[in-house]
């Protein structure tokens, strides 16, 4: 198998041995730790020395032999060391088929813990990563990233995890939210020099298909993965080779991706029917429109508009009324996409946001007023913390007046 394969397969085990460590020692921040060195020893081993023929077994044997050396220097060495250093055959034959895996997910975004202790958590114990590469992801200190697991483990261990009491249904909202904010900080950077995080994308894309083949009945989860598939489909279209922005109106349609697109649009169509219609689907059918539209122009803005009515009303807050208000402009004009705004402008969670001042500017040039349009345009360059959102804006400006 490929580096790339071996890589690929890791990740799909690593929830799937976390879960069999965990059920059979019960304390998780040890157990994670382990699964993480068995990880990092497979990786090492196996493209030189080959594929083992149980790939999960023995990343659960050499995981508990990591336990049993961390272990030993502890009080309860003896007693320890008694339940849990048997012969790999005996180890491997106590290996049952049972999978965790989803079980550990609902662990990971548990409401104990803060959204990114949620999310970091999930991309090292059931997406496989390492504290480096979720710190590089997110621009943080390896040690501020190591220290937000460290207190999530912790937090996890205290409140008593068991895996054999069935997940709260709520409990399936925080799980999709933090795959979804996985999804948005990797298509959309919020600071650095790139726009996009393509290996966070693919991760919360990986995660969130290996939920839906878990919960293939389950509407928002099909939702979910259809607005990241109908998203992505865009992504090569989103910079330049220079990596400078390139919005929706001005991107090459023919470089966006035909099979995610019409994967997400299948995805969708399946979902919806089912019944109540939550955000994630709501948001995936606005996604298909854009994606089918042959241009801009030819886009069925009516149709994006009636699905923003019922958005704001399933999940109103401040972003998907400000989304609803370019809508807005496009279906009766930027003077009524002006109004929808003005309302939006007192709402303190949005009145400092730069895309506020991004999406007046846009609908202020639309509507023929120049002046405006170059103040907020700045407005929002001074406010971004994404250098090439402040690069794409602060042009605007300037071409709007040199």
């Amino acid at each position: 198998m490929s580096p790339t394969g071996i890589e690929d397969l890791l990740r799909e085990l690593a929830p799937q041995v976390l879960g069999a460590l965990v059920r059979r020692y019960g304390d998780f921040e040890a157990c994670e730790d382990a699964t993480q060195e068995a990880l990092l020893r497979a990786a090492t081993r196996w493209p030189a020395d080959g594929m083992p023929a149980n790939p999960r077994g023995w990343l659960v044997t050499v995981g508990s032999r990591a336990l049993v050396d961390a272990w030993r220097s502890e009080a309860a060495r003896r007693e320890r060391e008694r339940l849990v250093a048997t012969p790999e055959s005996e180890a491997l034959a106590r290996i049952d088929d049972r999978d965790d895996s989803l079980a550990m997910l609902f662990a990971c975004c548990q409401p104990g813990l803060s959204e990114p202790s949620q999310v970091a958590l999930t991309l090292r114990a059931i997406g496989g990563l390492t504290t480096a590469q979720i710190a590089a992801a997110f621009l943080v200190p390896e040690s501020t990233m190591a220290q937000r697991i460290s207190r999530a483990k912790k937090s996890i261990k205290d409140s008593g995890l068991s895996l054999d009491t069935p997940p709260e249904p709520d409990r399936l909202a925080a799980v999709l939210h933090v795959l979804y904010l996985i999804f948005s900080e990797g298509y959309a950077a919020s600071g650095g020099p790139s726009l996009t995080a393509p290996s966070l994308t693919a991760e919360a894309i990986r995660l969130t298909r290996w939920l839906h083949r878990l919960l293939p009945a389950e509407a928002e989860v099909t939702g979910l993965l259809a607005l990241m598939l109908l998203t992505d489909a865009r992504r090569p279209a989103r910079t330049t080779s220079e990596g400078a922005l390139v919005p929706l109106a001005e991107q090459d349609r023919g470089r966006w991706d035909t099979g995610l697109i019409a994967e997400g649009v299948a995805l969708v169509s399946e979902a919806l029917p089912r019944g109540r219609v939550g955000p994630y689907q709501l948001q995936a059918a606005i996604a298909a429109v854009h994606d089918e539209a042959p241009s801009v122009t030819q886009t069925d803005w009516p149709q994006i508009l009636a699905l923003y009515d019922l958005l704001v009303r399933v999940v109103p807050g401040p972003i998907v009324s400000l989304n609803r208000a370019v809508a807005v402009g496009m279906v009766h004009g930027p003077a009524a996409g002006l109004a929808e705004l003005s309302a939006l402008a007192g709402d303190a969670r949005l009145a400092d946001h730069h895309r506020l001042f991004a999406t007046r500017a846009h609908l202020r040039a639309l509507a023929g007023d120049t002046d405006g349009a170059v103040v907020d345009f700045r407005a929002a360059a001074a406010r971004t913390t994404s250098l090439p959102e402040r690069r794409y804006l602060t042009a605007r400006a300037h071409a709007l007046r040199p």
